[in-house]
């Protein structure tokens, strides 16, 4: 049965697809190109809170990824039954489409987590800089596949596309910005998503980096709720939270009797030793707490991912925002994370400042690189796009990559001639 909320807009690729009468859908192909490629496998060592191996239970980027996955899929799901008057069997957001935005949501993120996109972005400033967001649309559009001496991208869906975009305002359109930017030779792709039709808006950053596709806003929220929930959970399994912190934390940070009463439930959760349930309702709870409303936008015309609003309670939004404080506060603020971050901090600024030296300002004779990154950064004749495949290496290296490059620098005592790639 054909689903009319999509049409011959929303499924275009970037370029004319060879591929004919597949047995799936478009948005299945681009899931499935997404499940099946080499950077979605490299999350599964890329940091979300904690470094990976460092305990059994933690987080990686991988299964962050997979638990957005289907916490965007249940909204789907959920939206479709309980919203009839705007949905049907003939006319709903697709689910696949969103699990494949889920899935590729965090492709772009360094090692280290937000400390090596931090590090990254101040590294590249005077050549474009980095963001992850960014870095994401770099992959799916331009670096997804390795072709004979180049790259290439998956060529997606201009629905998929859109959707994994929060952000569309450009790096020149601040000044030295930290974060939620695109790079500003991604202009051509935000006039792909939007055929060039967002004059009314295209000076105002606030409204570039606000104004989302249904399945975007839906993207967001699962990705919120999924780390506000999981990140507690994990920091709570591994000691960093307890009843003590949280009672301090209490006293200091609550203003409300609401407020208070979301911490004393957490520690009702941890005395009873059931939190891992009980969080994982509240995954639950914040589905069931979405709904959609119409509204009017200049991409009406042609297609209708823009003429609905996900809406989530004021009070479910306050908790997911005092559920995150508390893992920023007591986690991600403490000594120990600073202190994993200052190391990979030290690291990614080491290791870049000898690649610009030997590849970026003036390319030396040294070969530092692998054969094929260090034969495709020589054929740049451009600093800033040396600069950028200098960045595109780094940034694609998992946590202990990043650290056996590192150590195969600068470490003396370490040799490894089978470590070379």
């Amino acid at each position: 049965m054909k689903n009319k909320f999509y049409n011959n807009f929303d499924i275009k690729r970037l370029k004319e697809s060879e591929r004919s009468n597949d047995y799936r859908t478009p948005f299945q192909i681009d899931r499935d190109r997404i499940i099946h490629s080499s950077e979605f496998r490299r999350l599964q060592g890329k940091t979300q809170v904690f470094l990976p191996g460092e305990y059994d239970f933690y987080r990686t980027r991988l299964t962050h990824s997979i638990e957005v996955a289907q916490i965007g899929r249940s909204i789907c799901n959920y939206l479709c039954k309980s919203q009839k008057e705007f949905f049907n069997d003939e006319f709903h957001i697709d689910s696949d489409l969103v699990e494949a935005i889920c899935l590729a949501h965090d492709l772009g993120h360094p090692p280290f987590g937000h400390a090596g996109e931090r590090i990254l972005n101040k590294l590249m400033l005077d050549y474009g800089g980095f963001e992850g967001n960014a870095q994401t649309l770099r992959l799916v559009t331009e670096i997804f596949y390795r072709d004979g001496n180049r790259y290439r991208g998956m060529n997606p869906t201009r629905a998929f596309l859109d959707g994994v975009l929060k952000y569309k305002a450009l790096f020149s359109q601040f000044e030295r910005p930290e974060n939620h930017f695109l790079y500003d030779e991604q202009a051509i792709y935000i006039d792909f998503i939007w055929e060039n039709g967002y004059e009314s808006i295209k000076n105002d950053t606030e409204l570039l980096n606000n104004f989302r596709s249904i399945e975007c806003q839906i993207m967001d929220w699962a990705d919120d709720t999924a780390y506000a929930v999981n990140d507690l959970v994990d920091s709570i399994s591994g000691g960093f939270i307890n009843i003590a912190k949280l009672s301090k934390w209490k006293q200091i940070n609550c203003k409300t009797d609401e407020e208070e009463k979301i911490v004393e439930e957490i520690i009702d959760w941890i005395k009873e030793d059931n939190y891992k349930q009980k969080f994982g309702a509240q995954i639950g709870e914040f589905i069931a707490a979405c709904s959609v409303k119409k509204r009017t936008t200049f991409m009406d015309d042609y297609t209708n991912r823009y003429g609905f609003e996900l809406v989530v309670p004021e009070e479910i939004k306050k908790r997911v925002e005092i559920y995150k404080k508390i893992s920023v506060d007591l986690v991600f603020r403490s000594p120990t994370l600073h202190q994993i971050e200052f190391k990979g901090n030290s690291m990614i600024e080491k290791v870049f400042k000898l690649l610009e030296e030997n590849y970026i300002v003036e390319p030396g004779s040294s070969k530092l690189l692998p054969d094929f990154n260090d034969r495709i950064i020589r054929t740049e004749s451009e600093k800033n796009r040396r600069a950028r495949l200098v960045c595109d290496y780094i940034a694609g290296a998992t946590d202990s990559y990043a650290m056996r490059i590192y150590r195969r620098l600068f470490d003396p005592d370490y040799s490894s001639l089978t470590d070379l790639v």
